[in-house]
Order: structure tokens, then sequence, then C-alpha cells
């Protein structure tokens, strides 16, 4: 359905969150991250590794997003920044922004926020932003924007 997937097999789950596990703390990952439980926290993909995270039907965030490709059947207390696409499925509840450069909504989805079109450079400077990253490295990044912009 979307050409630019990352290299990862459709469905791959490398990391999976139970039912009944609660994490409080941010997570950093790669590959594929399937949350059937509670995280309270930021969760981030790693820089530069292919990222999917699934949020299941009965699933919880509280927190922050970052991951190219997000897929949401479940509830998000925060904002999602996706670098590739979001994709928000009919059990889908968000209360926050949505970040996105292609985004996918089923009927019944419910989006409490707005949707902000980014393109990928801009995305990344928002990750950036958020602190994990020096001085530098941002201003390299904002620096490439002002060159294609």
């Amino acid at each position: 359905m979307f050409k630019n997937k990352p290299n990862l097999p459709e469905g791959q789950i490398d990391t999976l969150i139970g039912p009944q596990v609660v994490i409080r703390g941010d997570l950093q990952f790669s590959g594929g991250l399937h949350i059937e439980g509670r995280v309270i926290g930021k969760l981030f993909a790693e820089e530069g590794q292919p990222a999917v995270l699934t949020l299941s039907e009965h699933g919880s965030v509280e927190g922050e997003i970052h991951s190219p490709v997000v897929v949401v059947n479940g509830r998000v207390d925060g904002d999602i920044h996706a670098s590739e696409r979001v994709e928000l499925a009919s059990k889908a509840r968000v209360q926050g922004n949505v970040h996105y450069k292609v985004v996918e909504m089923a009927a019944g989805s419910i989006l409490t926020g707005r949707l902000l079109h980014v393109e990928a450079a801009q995305a990344e400077i928002a990750h950036l932003r958020t602190g994990h990253a020096g001085a530098a490295e941002l201003m390299e990044a904002e620096d490439r924007i002002a060159a294609t912009g």
C-alpha cells in the first residue's frame, strides 16, 4: 500500500511488551516494537535504524512517541512524531498532536489534537530538539533544511 516502508518484514516483532506489563521511564528501540501493555514515558526509535512501533487495541502509551512508522490501535496520551508514516486503526484513541509525513486513519479512530504534516528533515529537527542531540548536530540539521528550503 505504501512505497516507503522501512526495511523490516511486514509485522516483524523484535520486542514485545505484554498485556500485564507496565513500564515507567523512557524507552529507546529499533526494529519492531509491539506494545500490548502500558508504557509511561517517552518512546524513541534509534536514529538511523529501521523501526516500527505497533500499539495494540488494549495497549497504551502516556508520553511522546518518536519513530519512523507508528501503527496505533490503542490509546496514546502524548504527541506522535513519525518521519515516515502513521496509521490510526479503528480503535485508536490519540490525545495529542500527530506529526506525520503520510497518515492513514480508519473509520472509528479518534484524534483529539492536530494533524501536522512535516517533511522528513523537519521531523529530524523536531526529534533533535527534544534533547537527544548536541548543539552542533542540531545546527547542522537546521542548516540542511535552510539550504533545501
